[in-house]
């Protein structure tokens, strides 16, 4: 099949999964309420944290929540896309996978929109925090309108990034099978940590979530211009290149462990 043919599918398997999904419309709305609940809840304890002692090593309560929103909108748009390459675990387990292995299209376009995810509550939760910073910060003077566009950026080259760390964390259970443990490291705790300025950690903390799990690219780095016109505007330029070798790598990888894949068998 052409990649036409290919995209045209996986746009037939994405509307079906939303139809699926919005079969139970009251169970959709509750998750999406209480998803953007959870997440605000966690941003107002910290907000609670700032308030009592100040800004943390010069970074305002605005530039905390920029850095918290814009992770979390990177996240959300790689999990709407993209959600069951996290959850790669049980289709080895199970032999799910076989069947997308039968399906006239690449294993990873087949795979992507399995249970396609309508993350409401997250872009609710991640959207009124990042407005609400950015707009503190402009009407303080301290950023442009100019920012808006910057943050759209950064937010879309993050969700790549995060995506490609996702998927080459997925691509070890080809030989691993469970990645679970592995997953709670290289995207949950490195994350959580990126939600917060990377001078808060040691060195060699700092340096991991740069260069060995680049999540300190999705928010960080690039804030340091948008914020704080720090390094320059080529920044910008070289988070989507990190971006983009991040992707090509994790995508060499991940079709590197589909040849070592050994099915579950009966």
């Amino acid at each position: 099949m052409k990649p036409k043919s290919w995209f045209h599918l996986y746009k037939l398997l994405v509307r079906m999964s939303i139809k699926s999904r919005m079969q139970y419309k009251f169970n959709f709305i509750l998750s999406s309420v209480l998803a953007a609940v959870i997440q605000i809840a966690e941003f107002l304890m910290i907000a609670i944290v700032l308030n009592k002692f100040g800004a943390i090593q010069g970074w305002s309560l605005y530039e905390i929540g920029y850095l918290f929103a814009v992770i979390s909108l990177s996240k959300t748009l790689y999990r709407t896309f993209a959600d069951e390459v996290h959850h790669l675990e049980k289709y080895l387990i199970s032999g799910e996978l076989d069947q997308l292995l039968t399906r006239p299209m690449p294993l990873l376009l087949a795979l992507m929109p399995q249970n396609f995810r309508i993350m409401l509550g997250e872009v609710l939760q991640g959207g009124f925090i990042l407005c609400w910073s950015l707009g503190g910060m402009i009407h303080a003077g301290q950023v442009g309108w100019n920012a808006v566009a910057e943050t759209l950026w950064i937010i879309f080259t993050g969700a790549v990034i995060l995506f490609s760390i996702g998927l080459a964390t997925s691509t070890l259970g080809f030989w691993t099978t469970r990645t679970s443990e592995l997953q709670n490291i290289t995207e949950d705790a490195a994350r959580t940590a990126a939600q917060y300025p990377l001078t808060l950690y040691p060195k060699w903390m700092s340096s991991l979530l740069l260069f060995v799990i680049p999540v300190g690219f999705v928010n960080y780095v690039p804030s340091l211009y948008i914020l704080r016109g720090e390094l320059g505007a080529w920044v910008l330029a070289a988070t989507g290149g990190v971006a983009l070798v991040c992707l090509a790598a994790s995508l060499r990888f991940w079709q590197f462990g589909v040849t070592k894949y050994q099915s579950t068998g009966s």
